[in-house]
């Protein structure tokens, strides 16, 4: 080939290359990967009290994680594929990107990079604040405590006192959480437009609405005042407070507070029939997984939390919520007795 022609094949190829680097890229490849749902947070997420829990989750090697096959992710109907990284006891931090460790878990946003590279995730919900500074659990058996003792002080009466004290505390630590759940999103190459993010608030697990004189027997061992302040105050300040961090979040609300309203626990009274939360639970399997570990507060670890019930319906209502586009609902029961995100 002579220089001539050297030369301009060479001057060619420049003008070429030179086309493409000014040239914007308007449209990638098509991302053929599987689409995902992520969930992550605590045991109201995953699935604490739905039973059917996965392997190595039920107190092996100190995993108490118990992270059902029948959590409410897994009931949705958004993506090809759904992942539960939520951890019964888990925290704020233990959502977050910081280098803690839950039930021999790291990370859940650490992990959820992982999966966000590996899947196309299309929703990502997370329910977390309970085991911060509201110590929810710990109320609970505090609220049991004062029924044995009927004549000492009411759970009421301590909670008026502390609970918007804890609530205001809780909130910046869901907030760092929330703002690392993103970070881990832009690490694995997602503007936040290409996904919907979640927070959801917590379902009142009692009601005063039980049998006056039977309800603790039953599997309710709660006075019927503190019950109620729990249903009608505290559980719906809890949710306000978690409403306030997704809206200085950017993110999404569902409003979870009013979801197993008239199925709580021990609102059937005799029967369990018909109630989305269960009852005072005392789990002896859970020596036969756990071992000695399990005795004292895992024995009863599945107490108070959504059923499987309840479990199905809250993944029916993320599904309504996020197909409709709304920013913010609650999930209501219908009167086909299913349960609707209302905007």
């Amino acid at each position: 080939m002579s220089r001539k022609r050297v030369c301009a094949a060479v001057g060619a190829l420049l003008l070429a290359g030179a086309a493409l680097a000014t040239t914007p890229v308007t449209a990638g490849a098509a991302d053929d990967r599987p689409t995902a749902v992520v969930s992550l947070g605590d045991s109201a997420m995953s699935g604490e009290g739905a039973g059917s829990y996965e392997s190595g989750t039920e107190g092996q090697n100190g995993n108490w994680c118990h992270r059902s096959t029948q959590a409410m992710v897994h009931k949705t109907q958004l993506a090809s594929r759904t992942f539960n990284l939520a951890c019964s006891g888990a925290d704020s931090a233990n959502v977050s990107l910081a280098d803690t460790v839950h039930y021999t878990e790291g990370s859940q946003a650490r992990r959820l990079i992982d999966l966000a590279r590996q899947f196309r995730v299309t929703t990502v919900v997370v329910q977390v604040g309970a085991n911060d500074d509201v110590r929810f659990a710990d109320t609970m058996v505090d609220c049991v405590a004062a029924w044995v003792n009927p004549f000492g002080a009411s759970c009421r009466s301590k909670l008026e006192r502390e609970w918007p004290g804890r609530l205001a505390a809780m909130a910046p630590k869901v907030e760092r959480a929330l703002a690392d759940v993103r970070t881990a999103m832009t690490t694995a190459g997602y503007a936040h437009s290409s996904y919907d993010l979640i927070l959801t608030s917590y379902a009142s697990p009692v009601t005063e609405k039980m049998d006056k004189v039977l309800h603790g027997p039953q599997g309710c061992p709660l006075r019927l005042a503190d019950a109620q302040y729990g249903r009608t105050v505290a559980v719906p300040q809890f949710n306000e407070a978690l409403r306030g961090v997704a809206a200085r979040s950017g993110v999404k609300f569902l409003d979870f507070s009013r979801a197993t309203e008239n199925r709580e626990a021990c609102s059937k009274g005799g029967t369990t029939s018909g109630e989305w939360q269960r009852r005072l639970t005392v789990d002896p399997h859970a020596l036969v997984t756990g071992g000695l570990d399990a005795i004292g507060l895992h024995l009863a670890q599945q107490s108070f939390h959504p059923n499987a019930a309840a479990h199905a319906q809250l993944g029916r209502c993320i599904t309504e919520f996020v197909t409709g586009g709304a920013g913010s609902a609650r999930c209501l029961e219908g009167a086909d007795g299913n349960l609707h995100a209302v905007a």
